[in-house]
């Protein structure tokens, strides 16, 4: 399974910690590929590369190109979980989300 996660969730509030759990946990214990939707890839490339943002990211793709789970900041495709951000508070929430919109308990 594929998991979209939405560019502007890369920028603050979002944790850069958390952001790095969340992509750990999905692609480590899941088994999913991660990839970022952009239109613009490359500012967000050069901000997350050397802090090990790609480590479990495969690429950038454009919106809506890659079919699986969409995590975005508004329902614009099925299989979407919305939030305003990845954070401490939230990142097991996402996580239980992601999992109960693709399917496994």
């Amino acid at each position: 399974m594929t998991i979209n996660i939405r560019d502007s969730l890369l920028n603050p509030p979002t944790w850069f910690a958390s952001f790095r759990d969340l992509t750990l946990y999905c692609n480590v214990f899941l088994h999913d590929d991660i990839v970022i939707e952009s239109d613009d890839p490359d500012p967000y490339y050069r901000w997350i590369k050397p802090r090990g943002g790609m480590d479990f990211v495969e690429d950038f793709v454009r919106p809506g190109s890659e079919a699986g789970v969409h995590l975005d900041v508004e329902h614009n495709y099925p299989r979407s979980v919305i939030t305003d951000r990845i954070a401490p508070e939230n990142v097991h929430r996402l996580i239980a989300q992601l999992r109960l919109v693709r399917g496994l308990r």
